[in-house]
């Protein structure tokens, strides 16, 4: 750590963070066996801009550090197949524009594309701590099966 510089845990805002599509099980199936190497039942949390998070979750508060698994609403359980729980809850992080513009962004234009305003979000490792710097997200990357890796305004794609 930098002298006099705080360590910040910013995967709740979207930082140090693999995201993928929400909306099959295709997608959580994937990260959980190419990429996280765990057990296929584990869930993933679901990222949704914070203005649509009634629309989506039984939620009537902000979440934005992933503490509360409300119910999906009715009729949007099978819309997000990969982060639903079996109980039909999610953990879910609302994210507020002021707070995580970039973040923000990212799943606005993810709802441009889809109509769906919610990514998939779990930490940015592979059987090892989070990743905590460039280097290391570099060579978690390398190690693994992602796609593509994002470190500022730099985005590193397989070929």
């Amino acid at each position: 750590m930098v002298p006099g510089r705080q360590r910040t845990r910013s995967r709740a805002l979207g930082g140090r963070s693999i995201l993928a599509d929400p909306r099959t099980t295709s997608s959580s199936a994937a990260l959980n066996q190419r990429i996280k190497h765990r057990e296929p039942f584990r869930p993933f949390a679901p990222a949704v801009l914070a203005d649509h998070a009634r629309d989506w979750f039984e939620l009537d508060v902000p979440s934005p550090f992933m503490l509360l698994a409300p119910p999906v609403r009715a009729g949007r359980t099978d819309k997000l197949a990969g982060v639903v729980h079996v109980d039909r809850t999610a953990r879910v992080q609302t994210v507020d524009p002021s707070t995580a513009p970039a973040f923000a962004s990212l799943i606005e234009y993810f709802h441009q594309i889809t109509g769906t305003p919610v990514v998939l979000n779990t930490s940015f490792n592979d059987r090892e701590p989070i990743v905590e710097t460039p280097a290391h997200a570099l060579a978690t990357f390398q190690a693994c099966d992602l796609d593509a890796v994002c470190i500022g305004d730099y985005l590193v794609e397989r070929e």
